[in-house]
């Protein structure tokens, strides 16, 4: 099957079992401020899956386009992509895992209704227990899963990892193996809180008081003709990293919430179900390279203008996956909105397209020709993405633009590299990783040249080439930091500008609330926020107001933001209307777009006054009392109607 007649077969498999399908929702998150891009399924209903209605009902499936930066430089092996489609059922208070479980295991094994997968190639895991919160072993499931397997007559034996999940450089240490040795006849996993539990804070000892969370049952599915590499342990299972396992669907179970004194089930109980539509057309084709079973149209248009074939050589290859992965991205990108940019999520678009131009030239596509990938991705969602296919002229002039640019300050590179590479006669040894990473990160210059380059001038003198791996070695040190600030980023970028979510930063947001709040009281209603940055060491906020602050204002400002310190505020997040939000005064981040329904942080005394009203996604101290003294330390101009004021903590 295609990945389109999977999908529509998944659609229609749920809606028979009476669920309301419901439209993908954009790639930019529209009320979730936490995060830049929606990166599964459940994102777009979590108000829904913490108690508020849905519109279209309990039951609900559809397949949402989905975006994940962290993995781009992973991008070129047969597994990741950074733009992939999430299949989705849930119940928000309906069914629970005496249906879920027996309707996925029916849709991937029978070939009518669904896949028809060989269920002898599917593994499944589920939640061992947590001894430190007391949360039991999910028997329900194991027991599940064991007549499922059993009326196919394949014999489930339960092996439980526990504890044993001990995740190092090499993978899971773990003590059994599914063919051999103590786990002999292994068909249900069991593993702990790391695998196998999900909640928006992760691990349960790490949930708020209020947060719902529960364990979930992951399903894999097995490339048997794949032998086990070492390199990720002694032992080969199903979570084992080496690529035998493919993960192609999860079921949350979301039935507990945290409280003051432990956990207790929820009085909803939810089901969040996600499988990878790419996943599940590499374990229908049985084949472990996604890009060649999910991009095959993007890989023809390729082949055709490269003149080369994919997978005749490992270099090649590479440089194909990667333009098919990140061509795909940019468009469905652009189309909803997001252009190449240096800030936020445009940044990302721009390293999509500057990765796959360099890698067009490994292949020999000519410049100029590169943006004619953009209507072979636009074809093959023109039925379920009509809205690519409408903007196809403004992505491909974006695409086109960002070529020439690129090229541009390739050239530039090229002139710095040279201007370096000359400074010593004697050689290069001048020549730093640290320099190769600035020619990287400021002219987007591939190491791959860079390093070409050096070995020539090398080969010149006579030199062997080992200096120029101790240069690459150094190369990557500096792109392994670089990776983990992109990571980070991609991961979590928080309402108000803050740089992470430490405590520190967390209490200075907190104090920003304060702030803000102050401002409107002492100069008026007029104020506004109009940009705010937050680190660990201090907050800055812009906001409306016509002139400089006085003295007396600003010590004012700075005596209520501190009274209300001392007052011990709870800092409550509501779920509601963005409608009601704006009925009861709640202020708004200046140039974001908001959804239908919003959380909105108030600041609440003990007799339940509100001193403070925002639109957030948080993170905030419990209580402002754990804030500390508040101290402004600048205030100044920034534009015309536009002051600054930059504050402490201590």
């Amino acid at each position: 099957m295609t990945p389109k007649e999977i999908r529509e077969k998944y659609l229609n498999f749920f809606k028979k079992k009476g669920h309301a399908v419901i439209p993908s929702s954009s790639l930019v998150p529209e009320n979730d401020p936490t995060t830049l891009f929606t990166g599964s399924g459940m994102q777009p209903l979590i108000p829904y899956l913490l108690g508020q209605p849905h519109p279209m009902g309990k039951r609900l499936v559809n397949s949402q386009k989905s975006f994940r930066a962290g993995d781009i430089e992973e991008v070129g092996d047969n597994r990741h992509t950074t733009f992939f489609e999430m299949l989705g059922n849930w119940s928000l208070g309906d069914y629970f895992k005496q249906e879920q479980l027996p309707w996925f295991f029916e849709f991937l094994c029978d070939p009518d209704k669904g896949l028809g997968l060989n269920p002898s190639r599917l593994y499944v895991t589920v939640f061992s227990g947590d001894s430190q919160t007391g949360i039991l072993k999910d028997e329900e499931s194991i027991a599940i899963w064991k007549k499922l397997f059993q009326e196919r007559g394949i014999e489930a034996k339960a092996i439980d990892f526990g504890t044993m999940e001990r995740t190092s450089e090499v993978g899971m240490q773990a003590p059994y193996h599914f063919l051999n040795g103590t786990g002999q006849g292994g068909r249900i996993f069991a593993y702990g809180v790391k695998k196998n539990w999900w909640s928006r804070a992760g691990v349960p000892r790490n949930m708020p008081v209020g947060e719902p969370g529960g364990p979930d049952s992951e399903v894999f599915y097995e490339f048997a003709d794949m032998k086990h590499n070492p390199a990720f342990g002694a032992y080969c299972h199903p979570n084992c990293d080496c690529g035998r396992f493919l993960e192609i669907g999860n079921s949350v179970f979301m039935e507990y919430t945290k409280t003051e004194t432990g956990f207790e089930k929820l009085s909803q109980r939810n089901v969040d179900f996600g499988g990878g539509l790419e996943r599940l057309a590499m374990a229908h084709a049985n084949n472990p390279d996604i890009v060649s079973v999910n991009h095959r149209p993007i890989l023809d248009h390729l082949e055709t203008t490269s003149g080369k074939q994919y997978g005749a050589n490992e270099a090649e290859t590479k440089a194909f996956r990667i333009i098919a992965d990140h061509m795909k991205a940019a468009v469905f990108l652009i189309a909803d909105g997001v252009y190449p940019s240096n800030t936020d999520q445009g940044y990302f678009v721009r390293r999509l397209i500057r990765r796959s131009v360099r890698y067009s030239d490994m292949l020999g596509i000519e410049k100029n020709t590169f943006v004619n990938v953009v209507r072979p991705v636009a074809a093959m969602y023109k039925d379920v993405y009509p809205e690519v296919r409408e903007r196809i002229e403004d992505v491909e002039k974006a695409i086109a633009k960002e070529e020439e640019r690129f090229r541009i300050t390739l050239k530039n590179g090229l002139k710095e590299l040279e201007k370096i590479a000359k400074i010593d006669d004697m050689g290069v040894s001048g020549f730093s990783g640290e320099t190769l990473f600035d020619l990287y990160q400021t002219y987007g210059f591939p190491i791959e040249l860079s390093l070409e380059i050096i070995d020539a001038r090398y080969k010149e003198r006579g030199n062997a080439l080992g200096l120029s791996e101790d240069i690459r070695m150094r190369f990557q040190e500096q792109m392994t930091k670089h990776q983990e600030l992109s990571r980070t980023s991609a991961a979590g970028k928080f309402k108000g500008g803050l740089a992470d979510a430490s405590v520190a930063t967390t209490r200075l947001h907190t104090a920003h609330h304060l702030l803000l709040a102050a401002l409107r009281a002492v100069l008026g209603d007029h104020v506004h926020q109009r940009g705010s940055n937050i680190t660990q060491e201090r907050l800055r906020i812009d906001f409306s107001h016509p002139q400089k602050l006085t003295l007396s204002e600003l010590q004012e400002v700075e005596r209520l933001v501190n009274e209300k310190i001392q007052e011990g505020l709870r800092m409550e997040r509501v779920e509601m209307s963005k409608e009601e939000a704006l009925k009861i005064g709640a202020q708004m981040e200046f140039g974001v777009k908001y959804g239908d329904v919003v959380s909105v942080y108030l600041a609440k005394d003990q007799q339940g006054g509100i001193f403070s009203k925002e639109f957030c996604g948080g993170p905030h101290a419990h209580a402002t009392d754990e804030l500390g003294r508040f101290r402004i330390i600048k205030e100044e101009a920034v534009a015309a109607g536009i002051r600054r004021i930059r504050a402490v903590l201590e």
